[in-house]
């Protein structure tokens, strides 16, 4: 079974968010399990200096001018690489400038990864070529559209890591894509007259996942469908549209042998995880108090995480002696407001603007409890990893947050299931009163070890996920 994955990043070798996690992850897996599975990415600068040692497969000629196909292997994972570099040889991010502002071309930018991907699907590799394209985001959106296009060369899933993000350009922009005119259709690529890369996948792909079974179900409903409801609807009518769940790659994510860590532990010795702690309140400037609940926030700073309500919550939370500690960047007013905060209270508030993957390890592992109060949350990794090191999660019942946390209430710490704390009510006094429950089994510390316990031994492995879309494909084979 050959597959492709097509996607826009890759951890390590660039990350903007939880898709790269995903995709540096998922195909390792794949081939665990015996899947013949490789990747197509952009060339990107940290990508190309990342895999230096690269063949040339292919020439040709496209839309975008004349582009050359690479081809090199990272961590035991084949990778092709898009090299044009008129388009990806850029400062900033993959998908803006240093000024934070979107590429005038994003729109050729990204076609092209989906053209290319579909040019494969052809045979533009003599030597390999994939049966299955599976596209990640809007980013690869358009090969599920480009296969349409050209007969339906190989057959395709198309992933949504986070429906929000839906690639929007401006219709005049068709004649340039080599696309079929009719494509820009209310049963195509069209949306509100414009043309949207997300809907691309949505509509001509064979299947659509999402990241975790609540929110394959949550973006059927208005609230949480961006308009594009109806199209989803039809999908889940159809059994065109399932969740499978994101997993934790246990080479990176794992307390026992994290090099990040000031000192490594595991479920039975908890007490060098107070280790952690000490050197992350030293770190942050607090008050260097093992007895303190250490509350974290490893997140972009958007109204989507619910960061608002945690500045709401924030004055409870420290005025029941608890700390908090923030490694985030995004929107200017969230920053500011928790900038301020650590100035006021220098001993409960240490945060970090920016982000750092080692410093988020240490975060982790060094937090008892970690906050993700998303307003929605496709999957989430986060708490995942708050799982993984014992470090438990408050989270709000919404996505995959709702799928992998179990909340401490009696009825489940009797039963042994609970692993963290979960409120429903997207509002700070809701927010409040899962900290106060937070902070009463923090008073019994036996009780406290016991949910850890069970927290680090739940599986989120990627070998679950790996199986699963091994099994969607071969249904669609």
């Amino acid at each position: 079974m050959q597959v492709l994955h097509v996607c826009s990043e890759m951890y390590p070798l660039l990350k903007t968010g939880g898709l790269a996690d995903v995709v540096g992850a998922l195909p390792t897996a794949q081939i665990a399990e015996g899947a013949d599975v490789r990747v197509l990415l952009p060339a990107f600068p940290d990508v190309r200096n990342g895999i230096p040692d690269t063949v040339l497969v292919a020439e040709i000629d496209s839309f975008a001018g004349r582009v050359s196909l690479r081809y090199g292997t990272y961590h035991g994972v084949g990778v092709y690489l898009i090299d044009a570099p008129w388009l990806y040889d850029r400062p900033g991010s993959p998908y803006h400038d240093q000024s934070m502002r979107a590429y005038p071309d994003n729109h050729r930018r990204f076609a092209l990864l989906g053209w290319v991907a579909c040019e494969m699907a052809k045979g533009l590799d003599r030597y390999w070529r994939p049966k299955l394209v599976h596209a990640h985001d809007w980013h690869a959106g358009l090969a599920c559209a480009y296969l349409a296009a050209n007969g339906y060369p190989a057959r395709s899933v198309f992933t949504v890591h986070n429906l929000a993000y839906q690639g929007l350009f401006a219709a005049h922009h068709m004649a340039e894509l080599w696309l079929p005119s009719s494509f820009l259709n209310v049963y195509g690529l069209e949306f509100y007259g414009q043309i949207s890369f997300l809907k691309a996948g949505l509509y001509f792909a064979d299947h659509v996942t999402t990241v975790s079974p609540t929110y394959s179900r949550e973006i059927t409903r208005s609230e949480f469908g961006y308009g594009m409801e109806g199209l989803l609807q039809d999908r889940q009518r159809q059994g065109r549209l399932s969740g499978i769940l994101n997993g934790v790659d246990e080479g990176i994510w794992e307390p026992s042998h994290d090099t990040r860590l000031t000192a490594r532990y595991d479920a039975e010795s908890l007490k060098d995880k107070a280790k952690n702690k000490i050197h992350l309140q030293k770190t942050m400037g607090l008050e260097v108090n093992e007895s303190l609940p250490l509350f974290a926030v490893v997140s972009r700073l958007t109204s989507q995480k619910g960061l608002d309500l945690v500045l709401e919550a924030l004055p409870g939370l420290l005025a029941q002696g608890g700390q908090l500690a923030l490694l985030g960047a995004g929107d200017a007013v969230l920053q500011q407001a928790f900038l301020a905060a650590a100035a006021d209270y220098p001993e409960q508030v240490g945060v970090q603007i920016g982000y750092h993957e080692a410093f988020s390890h240490r975060i982790i592992g060094g937090a008892d409890v970690i906050l993700v109060p998303s307003r929605f949350e496709p999957c989430g990794l986060t708490q995942l990893y708050g799982l993984k090191y014992g470090t438990l999660p408050l989270v709000r019942r919404t996505g995959g947050l709702a799928d992998t946390v179990v909340d401490c209430a009696l009825e489940n710490l009797a039963d042994g299931t609970a692993s963290g704390f979960v409120f429903d009510d997207c509002d700070a006094a809701a927010l409040g009163n899962a900290i106060r429950r937070a902070m009463v089994l923090w008073g019994r510390p036996k009780h406290w070890r016991h949910v850890q316990r069970h927290a680090m031994s739940l599986d989120f492995g990627w070998q679950v996920a790996a199986k699963d879309y091994l099994s969607l494909y071969q249904r669609l084979l």
